[in-house]
Protein backbone atom coordinates (compact mmCIF):
# COMPACT_ATOMS: atom_id res chain seq x y z
CA UNK A 1 0.00 0.00 0.00
CA UNK A 2 1.36 3.65 -1.06
CA UNK A 3 2.06 5.68 2.26
CA UNK A 4 1.60 9.58 2.68
CA UNK A 5 2.73 12.07 4.65
CA UNK A 6 0.59 15.32 4.44
CA UNK A 7 1.55 18.79 6.28
CA UNK A 8 0.02 22.17 6.35
CA UNK A 9 -0.26 25.20 8.91
CA UNK A 10 -4.00 25.81 7.97
CA UNK A 11 -6.14 22.48 9.70
CA UNK A 12 -8.77 23.40 7.27
CA UNK A 13 -6.67 23.11 4.44
CA UNK A 14 -5.11 19.99 6.47
CA UNK A 15 -8.79 18.19 6.13
CA UNK A 16 -9.47 19.43 2.51
CA UNK A 17 -6.38 17.73 1.48
CA UNK A 18 -7.20 14.89 3.21
CA UNK A 19 -10.85 14.66 2.70
CA UNK A 20 -9.79 15.08 -1.37
CA UNK A 21 -7.15 12.56 -1.44
CA UNK A 22 -9.92 10.16 0.00
CA UNK A 23 -12.13 10.43 -2.91
CA UNK A 24 -9.10 10.75 -5.20
CA UNK A 25 -6.97 7.88 -4.05
CA UNK A 26 -8.62 5.98 -1.79
CA UNK A 27 -6.11 2.89 -1.22
CA UNK A 28 -4.00 5.43 -0.17
CA UNK A 29 -2.79 5.56 3.28
CA UNK A 30 -2.23 8.94 4.92
CA UNK A 31 0.11 7.79 7.75
CA UNK A 32 1.21 11.52 9.46
CA UNK A 33 -0.77 14.72 9.14
CA UNK A 34 1.74 17.51 10.51
CA UNK A 35 0.96 21.52 11.18
CA UNK A 36 4.20 23.12 10.62
CA UNK A 37 7.97 21.85 8.92
CA UNK A 38 9.58 20.59 11.83
CA UNK A 39 7.03 18.30 12.88
CA UNK A 40 6.23 17.12 8.76
CA UNK A 41 10.30 16.18 8.66
CA UNK A 42 10.12 14.40 12.07
CA UNK A 43 6.70 12.21 10.68
CA UNK A 44 8.97 11.61 7.89
CA UNK A 45 11.78 9.84 9.50
CA UNK A 46 9.27 7.87 11.60
CA UNK A 47 7.25 6.64 8.88
CA UNK A 48 9.02 6.90 5.35
CA UNK A 49 5.89 7.52 3.56
CA UNK A 50 6.22 7.04 -0.28
CA UNK A 51 4.50 10.43 -1.41
CA UNK A 52 4.65 13.90 0.79
CA UNK A 53 2.58 17.03 0.40
CA UNK A 54 3.81 19.98 1.72
CA UNK A 55 2.75 23.24 1.78
CA UNK A 56 5.53 25.45 0.73
CA UNK A 57 4.92 28.52 3.55
CA UNK A 58 4.92 27.08 6.96
CA UNK A 59 6.35 27.75 10.08
CA UNK A 60 9.43 26.10 11.47
CA UNK A 61 10.75 25.28 8.05
CA UNK A 62 9.11 25.54 4.98
CA UNK A 63 7.75 23.06 2.62
CA UNK A 64 10.89 23.43 0.13
CA UNK A 65 13.48 23.49 3.45
CA UNK A 66 11.39 19.78 4.28
CA UNK A 67 11.77 18.64 0.78
CA UNK A 68 15.47 19.40 0.69
CA UNK A 69 16.14 17.60 4.00
CA UNK A 70 13.84 14.49 2.11
CA UNK A 71 15.96 14.68 -0.40
CA UNK A 72 14.93 11.75 -3.15
CA UNK A 73 13.70 9.49 -0.36
CA UNK A 74 10.00 10.06 -1.39
CA UNK A 75 7.61 11.64 -4.21
CA UNK A 76 6.97 15.39 -3.11
CA UNK A 77 4.02 17.22 -3.97
CA UNK A 78 4.29 21.32 -2.87
CA UNK A 79 0.74 22.79 -1.95
CA UNK A 80 0.76 26.29 -2.14
CA UNK A 81 -1.27 29.41 -2.41
CA UNK A 82 1.63 31.14 -4.37
CA UNK A 83 2.96 29.70 -7.62
CA UNK A 84 6.38 30.86 -7.99
CA UNK A 85 7.71 27.80 -7.18
CA UNK A 86 5.49 25.49 -7.81
CA UNK A 87 4.99 26.13 -11.39
CA UNK A 88 8.84 25.36 -11.66
CA UNK A 89 9.02 22.25 -9.93
CA UNK A 90 5.86 21.38 -11.91
CA UNK A 91 7.91 22.05 -15.52
CA UNK A 92 11.08 20.15 -14.47
CA UNK A 93 9.10 17.24 -13.77
CA UNK A 94 11.02 16.69 -10.80
CA UNK A 95 7.82 17.09 -8.37
CA UNK A 96 4.18 17.96 -8.90
CA UNK A 97 2.11 20.85 -7.58
CA UNK A 98 -1.30 21.76 -6.21
CA UNK A 99 -2.79 25.44 -5.66
CA UNK A 100 -4.65 26.34 -2.79
CA UNK A 101 -7.69 25.85 -2.63
CA UNK A 102 -7.33 22.11 -3.88
CA UNK A 103 -9.60 21.38 -6.62
CA UNK A 104 -10.77 17.36 -7.06
CA UNK A 105 -10.27 17.48 -10.84
CA UNK A 106 -6.71 18.73 -10.32
CA UNK A 107 -5.71 16.42 -7.83
CA UNK A 108 -7.24 13.13 -9.95
CA UNK A 109 -4.46 14.35 -12.49
CA UNK A 110 -1.68 14.51 -9.82
CA UNK A 111 -2.75 11.15 -8.55
CA UNK A 112 -2.47 9.84 -11.64
CA UNK A 113 1.15 11.07 -12.43
CA UNK A 114 2.31 9.68 -8.66
CA UNK A 115 1.02 5.74 -9.12
CA UNK A 116 3.05 5.94 -12.61
CA UNK A 117 5.71 7.39 -11.23
CA UNK A 118 5.89 4.76 -8.49
CA UNK A 119 5.11 2.02 -10.62
CA UNK A 120 8.12 2.91 -12.86
CA UNK A 121 9.91 3.92 -9.34
CA UNK A 122 8.78 1.96 -6.31
CA UNK A 123 11.79 1.92 -4.49
CA UNK A 124 12.97 5.66 -5.28
CA UNK A 125 11.59 8.98 -5.71
CA UNK A 126 12.79 11.19 -8.94
CA UNK A 127 16.37 11.61 -9.18
CA UNK A 128 16.39 14.90 -9.89
CA UNK A 129 14.12 16.30 -6.78
CA UNK A 130 16.98 16.96 -4.93
CA UNK A 131 18.52 19.29 -7.22
CA UNK A 132 15.28 20.98 -8.18
CA UNK A 133 14.77 21.93 -4.80
CA UNK A 134 18.19 23.21 -3.95
CA UNK A 135 18.01 25.62 -7.01
CA UNK A 136 14.48 26.83 -5.90
CA UNK A 137 15.93 27.41 -2.31
CA UNK A 138 18.31 29.60 -3.85
CA UNK A 139 16.19 31.39 -6.09
CA UNK A 140 13.49 32.25 -3.61
CA UNK A 141 13.10 35.09 -3.18
CA UNK A 142 10.50 37.16 -0.76
CA UNK A 143 7.17 37.81 -2.35
CA UNK A 144 6.12 41.05 -3.28
CA UNK A 145 3.44 42.44 -0.86
CA UNK A 146 -0.34 42.00 -1.95
CA UNK A 147 -1.60 45.12 -3.64
CA UNK A 148 -4.67 43.76 -4.71
CA UNK A 149 -7.24 41.30 -3.76
CA UNK A 150 -10.23 39.81 -5.75
CA UNK A 151 -13.25 39.29 -3.98
CA UNK A 152 -17.22 39.24 -4.21
CA UNK A 153 -19.74 41.74 -3.90
CA UNK A 154 -23.17 40.15 -3.98
CA UNK A 155 -23.23 38.95 -8.29
CA UNK A 156 -19.92 41.38 -8.78
CA UNK A 157 -16.51 40.32 -8.76
CA UNK A 158 -13.76 43.09 -7.56
CA UNK A 159 -10.93 44.22 -7.48
CA UNK A 160 -9.87 45.70 -4.02
CA UNK A 161 -6.27 47.80 -3.34
CA UNK A 162 -5.10 47.19 -0.26
CA UNK A 163 -4.83 51.10 0.54
CA UNK A 164 -8.66 51.09 0.45
CA UNK A 165 -8.70 48.08 3.15
CA UNK A 166 -10.07 49.05 6.90
CA UNK A 167 -9.67 45.88 8.56
CA UNK A 168 -9.85 42.04 7.43
CA UNK A 169 -12.14 39.62 9.43
CA UNK A 170 -12.82 35.66 9.74
CA UNK A 171 -16.45 35.00 8.86
CA UNK A 172 -17.63 31.14 9.38
CA UNK A 173 -16.64 29.76 5.89
CA UNK A 174 -15.25 33.18 4.20
CA UNK A 175 -12.89 35.67 4.91
CA UNK A 176 -14.43 39.20 5.22
CA UNK A 177 -12.66 42.54 3.79
CA UNK A 178 -14.18 45.77 5.18
CA UNK A 179 -13.79 48.68 3.12
CA UNK A 180 -15.16 52.36 3.42
CA UNK A 181 -17.15 51.59 0.85
CA UNK A 182 -18.95 47.89 0.64
CA UNK A 183 -17.88 44.43 2.57
CA UNK A 184 -16.59 41.90 0.32
CA UNK A 185 -15.75 38.18 0.88
CA UNK A 186 -12.98 35.85 -0.33
CA UNK A 187 -12.31 32.22 0.32
CA UNK A 188 -9.06 32.73 1.34
CA UNK A 189 -7.98 32.05 5.03
CA UNK A 190 -7.16 34.77 7.03
CA UNK A 191 -3.76 32.99 7.61
CA UNK A 192 -2.66 33.34 4.28
CA UNK A 193 -3.69 36.84 3.48
CA UNK A 194 -2.09 37.72 6.38
CA UNK A 195 1.32 36.05 4.85
CA UNK A 196 1.01 38.42 1.22
CA UNK A 197 0.27 41.64 3.23
CA UNK A 198 2.58 44.54 4.13
CA UNK A 199 3.20 43.36 7.93
CA UNK A 200 4.61 46.92 8.80
CA UNK A 201 0.82 48.47 7.81
CA UNK A 202 -1.61 45.50 8.62
CA UNK A 203 -1.38 44.45 11.92
CA UNK A 204 -2.97 40.85 13.26
CA UNK A 205 -4.76 42.51 16.70
CA UNK A 206 -6.75 39.14 16.92
CA UNK A 207 -6.59 35.70 16.09
CA UNK A 208 -9.68 36.30 13.62
CA UNK A 209 -8.87 40.06 12.92
CA UNK A 210 -5.73 42.46 10.73
CA UNK A 211 -6.52 46.06 10.49
CA UNK A 212 -4.70 48.44 8.07
CA UNK A 213 -2.57 50.65 10.86
CA UNK A 214 -3.34 53.59 8.63
CA UNK A 215 -6.80 53.09 8.49
CA UNK A 216 -7.27 53.57 12.75
CA UNK A 217 -8.48 56.71 13.84
CA UNK A 218 -7.95 55.97 17.86
CA UNK A 219 -7.53 52.43 20.69
CA UNK A 220 -9.14 53.25 23.12
CA UNK A 221 -9.15 51.12 26.53
CA UNK A 222 -12.75 50.32 28.13
CA UNK A 223 -13.90 48.64 30.79
CA UNK A 224 -12.29 45.85 32.05
CA UNK A 225 -9.10 46.95 30.25
CA UNK A 226 -10.62 46.05 26.66
CA UNK A 227 -8.83 47.75 24.28
CA UNK A 228 -11.46 48.57 21.19
CA UNK A 229 -10.18 49.79 17.66
CA UNK A 230 -11.96 53.37 16.03
CA UNK A 231 -11.43 53.81 11.98
CA UNK A 232 -11.71 57.05 10.03
CA UNK A 233 -15.07 57.29 8.22
CA UNK A 234 -16.42 53.62 9.44
CA UNK A 235 -18.55 52.87 12.84
CA UNK A 236 -17.61 49.17 13.42
CA UNK A 237 -14.85 48.59 16.00
CA UNK A 238 -12.37 45.81 16.64
CA UNK A 239 -11.37 44.83 19.75
CA UNK A 240 -8.02 43.41 20.77
CA UNK A 241 -6.60 40.00 22.08
CA UNK A 242 -4.43 41.05 25.25
CA UNK A 243 -1.65 39.52 23.20
CA UNK A 244 -1.31 42.19 20.96
CA UNK A 245 -1.49 45.29 23.38
CA UNK A 246 2.08 46.06 23.21
CA UNK A 247 1.24 46.95 19.21
CA UNK A 248 -0.62 49.88 21.11
CA UNK A 249 1.92 50.65 23.91
CA UNK A 250 2.80 54.11 23.64
CA UNK A 251 6.78 54.54 23.97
Amino acid sequence: MTTALIADDEPVMLARIRNALAEAWPELDVVAECRNGVAALEAFHAHKPDVAFLDIRMPGKTGLEVAAEIGDSAHVVFVTAYDEHAIAAFQNGAADYLLKPVEIARLRETVARLRKRIEQQPASAPADLTALVKSLLEQAKPAAHLKWIRASVGNVTRLIHTDDILFIQSDNKYTRIVCKGADAFVRTPISELREGLDPERFWQVHRGAIVNAHAIDRAVREESERLVLHFRGHHEKIVVSRQYYPLFKQD
